[in-house]
């Protein structure tokens, strides 16, 4: 004898459609029970549960309606009661059930005409919905903030000394200190306005050869610098802000506490199915012990953004991708970025 599952339609014993509409009703639950497809949620509930009707209301109080639903007096009456006591409402030919998630109070569940079991089950469903909403949520929330972060961490030295070099060629020669400032306010603008969440890797470079230039206005003799970019992965989408972190990096920590000049390769190729960008210095490096705890952010402040920019790449691309440290005292220090030349939902 099969048992079947309370929710699941007796009209057909396939599971995948079963799948595909419990799939819809957790998408359109994406932004919450005051969301825009909140109500197309509760269509697809009542559908997929079989009730004749089926209501899901807010902490506000507010509620969208699928099929046929109960007297009025008797549904605002349970949904007060629920919104106030937390526990399941029973109504002649109306359950109410709270809908709790992470343990506080989200909505409330009414179906009419409907058994217990599968008013739970269908709540349930709706927690599962909600639960992976406020996650995605968080994490789009935490890539933010990590963003944000990086922008912070832009140093005020490095701000301070290229407005003074620009400022001191004013009289003596104009035209550098104009081109200076237009690499000034570019580099400004793209490390401190709204993107979106992507961008691609030709832009990134551009955005090193900004800060490079203002660098060597900086710094003079003491830092070489070559940039080298293969042409088939300018196209690449990567998140904002994952290369200059790593050359500011390598400037104020490989070449600037050095009395003699300085070497800076920046490289990006192709591997296969891979980008691979590499930013190498010729400074002073350091132990390999302190950049493994400089990469987890357990480390001082020796790399700027290192571990932020790892976490943005491995939750975008996975713990397969993200950065490598090659170092050693006195040997210079070599960062690589590695990351799918495709990936699905990357898009600049």
């Amino acid at each position: 004898m099969t048992t079947r599952l309370p929710w699941r339609p007796a009209v057909s014993a396939d599971p995948v459609p079963v799948l595909a509409a419990a799939q819809r009703v957790s998408d359109d639950l994406m932004d919450g029970l005051a969301g825009p497809r909140a109500r197309h949620a509760a269509h697809g509930l009542r559908r997929l549960f079989g009730v004749s009707g089926l209501g899901l209301g807010d902490l506000s109080g507010s509620l969208v309606w699928s099929g046929r639903p109960a007297a009025d007096d008797v549904v605002i009456a349970a949904l007060d009661e629920v919104l106030h006591s937390e526990t399941p409402v029973s109504e002649p030919g109306l359950l109410a059930l709270p809908l709790h998630v992470h343990d506080e109070l989200a909505g409330v569940l009414l179906v009419t005409e409907g058994k217990t079991a599968v008013a739970r089950q269908a709540a349930e469903l709706v927690v599962h919905a909600l639960e992976r909403g406020r996650l995605e949520a968080s994490a789009e929330q935490a890539a933010e903030a990590e963003l944000r972060a990086l922008r912070a961490e832009i140093s005020p030295h490095f701000v301070y000394n290229a407005l003074t070099v620009i400022s001191s060629l004013v009289r003596s020669d104009p035209d550098r200190a104009r081109d200076l400032m237009l690499d000034f306010a570019e580099y400004t603008r793209y490390s401190l306005a709204r993107h979106g969440e992507y961008t691609m890797v030709a832009e990134e470079f551009r955005a090193i050869e900004t800060y490079l230039a203002l660098q060597r206005a900086v710094l003079g003799e003491r830092l070489r610098v070559q940039v080298r970019v293969a042409p088939e992965v300018l196209a690449v989408a990567v998140p904002y802000l994952v290369l200059e972190p790593l050359v500011e990096n390598a400037i104020r920590h490989g070449i600037e506490p050095r009395a003699e000049a300085g070497f800076i390769q920046v490289q990006g190729m192709a591997e296969g199915n891979d980008c691979v960008i590499s930013v190498e210095d010729d400074g002073l490096g350091m132990d390999p012990a302190r950049a493994a705890a400089i990469l987890a952010g357990r480390g001082d402040d020796g790399g700027v953004g290192l571990a932020n920019v790892d976490r943005r790449l491995r939750s975008v691309y996975g713990p397969w991708y993200g950065l490598t440290v090659e170092t050693e005292t006195g040997a210079g220090t070599r960062v690589v970025v590695r990351v799918p030349r495709f990936q699905p939902g990357v898009l600049p």
